[in-house]
């Protein structure tokens, strides 16, 4: 079964790139310079910040459904990121480094299933919980901190 896997648009972000710190922490969010590869992992390109790199960490609302499911927390953005990562059976690197979470939500943002893996061996893992008709699509999470990572759906 052929996946699509769909970074964040940085459409919501683009007016917090450049803006003074003081503007930023008014609004709960903090710059960041990446001193560790990996450890810095955008939501937008996905793909781990090279050190040196500005980010921006934010509150994310990930799971928006009006369902005890609704869900945010902490993510990083690269400041400066434009091109949000949108690939079928195309697996990034920030998500094969590390152990992650899927979790399988119906059309109602329901959770359906879930389970985790490792980032090397994703792919049987996402086409067994893509293979229920009532999933409509999967969060994949980093399971160290829970943090959101991608949205998996079927291509």
């Amino acid at each position: 079964m052929d996946f699509r896997i769909l970074g964040l648009s940085p459409e919501p972000f683009l007016a917090f790139y450049g803006r003074p710190d003081a503007e930023l922490a008014a609004k709960g969010i903090l710059r960041k310079t990446a001193d560790s590869f990996p450890g810095y992992p955008d939501r937008v390109e996905l793909d781990d910040v090279t050190p040196g790199g500005s980010v921006l960490l934010l509150n994310y609302m990930h799971q928006n459904a009006d369902t005890p499911y609704r869900a945010s927390h902490a993510i990083y953005v690269r400041e400066g990121a434009t091109a949000a990562f949108d690939r079928v059976n195309d697996v990034p690197p920030v998500i094969r480094r590390r152990t992650i979470s899927l979790r399988a939500f119906d059309a109602a943002g329901m959770i359906r299933n879930a389970d985790l893996c490792e980032g090397t061996a994703i792919e049987p893992v996402i086409e067994r919980l893509l293979a229920d008709p009532d999933v409509a699509y999967l969060h994949a999470h980093y399971a160290k901190f829970g943090c959101y990572s991608a949205r998996i759906e079927r291509a």
